[in-house]
């Protein structure tokens, strides 16, 4: 489920868009279902399931043209149609809150000197769509220590862009801008979370967050939020869009769940963009064995 790319590898030699629709994951079979051993029996049907599922990626052309992206408009199609107004350089990100070295940093100064990773990743929306994407990034959780948060930094805010001339979508009362999201500091730190800056080994697309995003690959997807411009760290949960927009809906959570149905329609199906047949959803997306630790003690339907 985690494909790495060695750090002497350039972007610009990973194996190229068509290479992908051929390649398969190698971490099943014996390998899941041994560890789903260790897990409690609610886990264990999850990792089963996930031990046939392939992770072919979601062709390259659907990837890049089928996104939620409200600032763009609120159709599946908006943000690849409106997103080329987006200027992505030169870009900054702020780094304010609890930590010792706020301020405003330059993109490649904020992500310097971590190279890129190479990692497919399910992506799992609430709307009970689903994609399996190849990412490039770099591991939050090598990007925060630089900042020195403090004892008090309990949770990690990001905010997107507000910039309603190159973002038609924030011209409407559609949400209450900027975009929010948040993260637990434990959360913010697991190895699995990403800053995204690519996707097939190319730069990402403005419709997919350019030229910074976040993937959670457990939580669904619009806990990862794109063109990131602020990082704070927080001592108080965040009040983050969603969860303020539909909180009986949408939790702050979001963890992928298909026990804990949306109110309008369930989450125990899920159907991948490009396939016919519906599959079942996997607890945590299909990641139980790396971050249901996480929540250990927790009410999964209370905090949803």
């Amino acid at each position: 489920m985690l494909i790495k790319k060695p750090a002497d590898i350039r972007p610009s030699e990973i194996t190229p868009p068509e290479w992908y629709a051929r390649r398969r994951e190698f971490l099943k079979g014996a390998a899941v279902l041994g560890a789903a051993a260790l897990l409690p029996p609610v886990l264990r049907g999850n990792l089963a399931r996930a031990a046939d599922d392939d992770l072919k990626p979601t062709p390259y052309k659907d990837v890049t043209s089928y996104n939620n992206f409200y600032e763009f408009g609120p159709s599946k199609t908006d943000p690849a149609e409106n997103a080329g107004s987006l200027k992505t350089s030169p870009w900054s990100v702020t780094v304010e809150g609890h930590c010792e070295k706020p301020g405003q940093y330059a993109l490649e100064d904020f992500l310097a000197p971590h190279p890129p990773e190479e990692r497919i990743y399910r992506l799992r929306c609430v709307e009970a769509w689903s994609m399996v994407v190849p990412w490039l990034g770099i591991p939050l959780g090598q990007i925060l220590p630089r900042f020195q948060p403090t004892a008090s930094a309990k949770y990690v805010e990001f905010t997107t862009l507000l910039d309603p001339a190159q973002m038609p979508g924030q011209r409407t009362q559609l949400l209450d801008w900027p975009y929010v999201e948040g993260l637990r500091m434990d959360e913010a730190m697991h190895p699995l979370t990403l800053l995204a800056t690519g996707l097939y080994g190319k730069e990402l697309p403005n419709q997919n967050g350019a030229p910074l995003r976040l993937v959670t690959p457990w939580k669904y997807g619009f806990k990862s939020i794109k063109s990131i411009v602020k990082i704070r760290f927080t001592e108080q949960q965040p009040r983050t869009t969603w969860a303020s927009e539909g909180p009986s809906e949408y939790g702050f959570y979001a963890n992928v769940n298909p026990a804990v149905d949306h109110p309008r329609w369930s989450q125990k199906k899920e159907r991948r963009v490009g396939d016919f047949f519906r599959r079942d959803t996997l607890l945590f997306n299909g990641y139980a064995e790396q971050v249901a630790g996480l929540y250990a003690g927790m009410d999964l339907r209370k905090d949803f």
